[in-house]
């Protein structure tokens, strides 16, 4: 092997040794992931909350043994391949050595770190942008028409993944047409290669529609819950601090693409990166749906400034660049990484305060960040309810039924009694196993709500009881209440399918 190769590998093998290394023991699998591993259980074209392709990487990672391992490892993976989509990007633009360690290196050391810690569709996303737009360099360098269809392909993917890649069309199509690259318009490729594309996701927007569009209920909750508290300037300053340590090569790419005559048959990538800030802008998105746009503008930086170096400059110039993404990542690795334990995090929370750290999807703040705190008490949710169904009269007749998707999915993820937990919460009202006839149940309930649940729920049974709760008092679900209901004869399977249409209708 090369030279390169051999430096390639390095990057790839620090990039999943950090990766695993950056989190504490401590805490368990994140909210999302459970409904997400749940996913892969339900194979469909569609779902409530994410298009499909994250269902079939879960069934991979449920076949490989569904370990924490695998769970963790294609995160990694997906950012690894983002790493190497970079350093394609900088060969296909000449870029030397210098440019390919440099622009590993940000890639590296960046907020992709945090990102691939988790199993969402974010880090597919990231990759799926960098691909799509190193294909589109390929087709500007080579105005080959094949990487029209490649585009056309790994814009599905990216899409079948996380209809957040739709951003980067938006911002791009305007950005040719502003440019000599808008002839791309004129060629009849370019249509059949995008009803190649429409192909492709054509199955997920049929389920969609069969589904009555659950996309725009899930966009229109966010928007009620989440979006509302989105500051725009917070936006701005959150993404000045994704590439921190390599803000100075993204902004070289930028005044080269505007500037350097090698990269003029680039330019519609200037324009692309404002046009598609200033998109997420308007619709007030959250700050981490932009970091895909940014790994593609460090391989024209990086690739500029190794050009631009007089020689006399490279020997003092070269490893200040390449270090400055490092030690910017110094001071982040104790506060940016679930890597401290809620104690320590606690006890230093200034730090995490003057970050925006401790600021969640309501808009306040609180003692942990929001994704370390759905981090907590998982197992222990999962051990109380295994013990709680051993005890039931008859425990196959029991149904398990959850306020939200976390508790359904840690209790199936951790269970070791074989129990499917389920709630009307997100894509689990659709899992309902109605031709069991259940006589008990256990419910998994916000404690701010259990005087309504005794009062809603206790006259369908014989017994109601408090049977236990979530202690870990730095856990997100602290306090959770677990009931348990008992009954020698009533069904509840028909109250639990008019709550079910309930829920339906109102969405």
């Amino acid at each position: 092997m090369s030279k390169k190769t051999w430096i390639l590998l390095g990057f790839i093998v620090v990039k999943f040794l950090l990766q695993y290394h950056l989190i504490n023991p401590i805490y368990d699998l994140q909210r999302d992931e459970y409904l997400h591993l749940d996913l892969g259980q339900h194979l469909a074209w569609g779902y409530v909350s994410v298009p499909p392709l994250t269902s079939w990487i879960s069934k991979v990672i449920y076949l490989l043994g569904n370990s924490v391992f695998w769970v963790k490892f294609f995160p990694a993976l997906f950012g690894a391949l983002t790493i190497f989509i970079v350093w394609k990007a900088i060969e296909e633009l000449k870029g030397n050595l210098f440019a390919l360690i440099l622009g590993a290196t940000c890639v590296l050391f960046s907020a992709l770190l945090r990102l691939n810690t988790l199993y969402q569709p974010n880090s597919f996303d990231v990759l799926s942008w960098t691909m799509l737009y190193f294909i589109m360099i390929k087709y500007f360098n080579t105005e080959k028409t094949k990487w029209l269809f490649v585009a056309a392909i790994v814009f599905a993917f990216g899409f079948l993944n996380k209809y957040n890649i739709v951003f980067s069309l938006i911002g791009f199509i305007p950005a040719v047409l502003l440019t000599k690259q808008r002839n791309l318009f004129l060629q009849k490729k370019v249509y059949i290669a995008l009803l190649l594309g429409l192909l492709l996701i054509s199955p997920n927007l049929w389920w969609q529609y069969q589904n009555d569009f659950p996309i725009i209920h899930h966009l229109n909750e966010l928007a009620d819950s989440q979006l509302v508290h989105v500051d725009r300037l917070g936006f701005l300053k959150s993404q000045l601090l994704f590439f921190t340590g390599s803000l100075f090569v993204i902004i070289l790419g930028l005044y080269a693409l505007l500037r350097y005559k090698p990269f003029e048959k680039y330019r519609p990538f200037f324009w692309a990166f404002f046009f598609t800030l200033l998109v997420f802008l308007y619709f007030k998105a959250k700050d981490y749906y932009a970091i895909g746009l940014y790994p593609i503008y460090i391989s024209f930086g990086s690739v500029f400034l190794a050009n631009r170096l007089r020689k006399g400059w490279k020997k003092i110039v070269q490893p200040i660049a390449i270090a400055i993404p490092i030690l910017f990542f110094i001071p982040m690795y104790t506060i940016a990484f679930p890597n401290k334990s809620p104690k320590y995090i606690i006890a230093h929370s200034s730090k995490y305060k003057e970050m925006g750290m401790l600021r969640w999807e309501d808009g306040q703040d609180h003692l942990l960040p929001q994704d370390y705190a759905d981090m907590l008490g998982w197992q222990e949710l999962a051990k109380k309810v295994d013990s709680i169904y051993k005890e039931m009269p008859s425990p196959s007749q029991t149904l398990i039924l959850c306020d939200n998707y976390g508790q359904a999915g840690a209790i199936n993820y951790y269970t070791k009694e074989g129990i499917k937990a389920v709630s009307f919460n997100a894509d689990y009202i659709n899992w309902f196993d109605l031709e069991q006839h259940y006589l008990h149940l256990i419910r998994v309930k916000d404690y701010a709500e259990k005087d309504d649940e005794f009062s809603k729920t206790s006259p369908y049974f014989d017994s109601s009881v408090i049977a236990d709760s979530i202690t870990n008092k730095y856990a997100r679900e602290y306090k959770t209440l677990i009931f348990a209901f008992t009954s020698t004869k009533i069904n509840i399977n028909k109250r639990i399918k008019s709550e079910i249409e309930d829920v339906k209708n109102d969405r």
